[in-house]
């Protein structure tokens, strides 16, 4: 029952010891994670193979890594690149497609508690999934709220906080966030400013 309300938007008590008790099976394996050395990719990788929901090939975490249910509730695509300090409050699912990339200080939050005083003072808590799509790049310190879906080929700015869902190519920014443009043509001749794309090199 409570496994059921912790992903069917319900409010709960994440206090329950039948939470409490799996969680912290969950948060010792990202302890081991957090704790390995830059030399030890092929333990980090197996490592992430055994927390997380699903992980593809060639992604890549960047330590320290934060996540409330140690990534048990988190489902990578491929090639999925995570600077340091990635926070997925993964009480809930969070899906996140391939190629995607996340600045330092990304927050992605699924857990949210009730405006109402009487049930936050219960220390009731309820859930809502997010969903990203393929080939997005999260700037430094993007946070996004529980409930979010964000389209493919989204480009978020620095600092911006998702409260809304996002479409299919768009650059986005701001608290709250907003889409900016659209991805277009200029963005086909320059990669930064006035710094000209060589299709020669690439």
């Amino acid at each position: 029952m409570i496994e059921e309300q912790m992903h069917n938007g319900s409010i709960y008590d994440p206090n329950d010891p039948r939470v409490t008790a799996r969680q912290t099976i969950a948060l010792e394996k990202l302890y081991d994670f957090n704790q390995t050395r830059p030399s030890q990719e092929k333990k980090r990788s197996q490592l992430l193979k055994e927390m997380f929901a699903e992980i593809g090939q060639g992604c890549y975490l960047e330590p320290p890594f934060h996540a409330n249910w140690g990534g048990q509730h988190v489902h990578f695509g491929d090639y999925i690149y995570a600077n340091f300090n990635l926070t997925c409050v993964d009480d809930t699912h969070i899906y996140v497609g391939s190629h995607t990339m996340f600045g330092p200080n990304v927050t992605l939050a699924t857990a949210g508690h009730p405006i109402l005083p009487e049930l936050r003072a219960k220390g009731l808590q309820y859930n809502m999934p997010i969903t990203i799509g393929e080939n997005c790049w999260f700037g430094a310190g993007v946070v996004v709220v529980p409930g979010i879906t964000i389209g493919n080929n989204v480009v978020i700015g620095a600092g911006s906080i998702v409260t809304k869902d996002l479409p299919d190519n768009v650059v986005a920014v701001g608290n709250p966030c907003r889409v900016l443009r659209s991805i277009n043509d200029h963005d086909r001749e320059f990669y930064f400013k006035d710094h000209k794309i060589d299709w020669s090199k690439q």
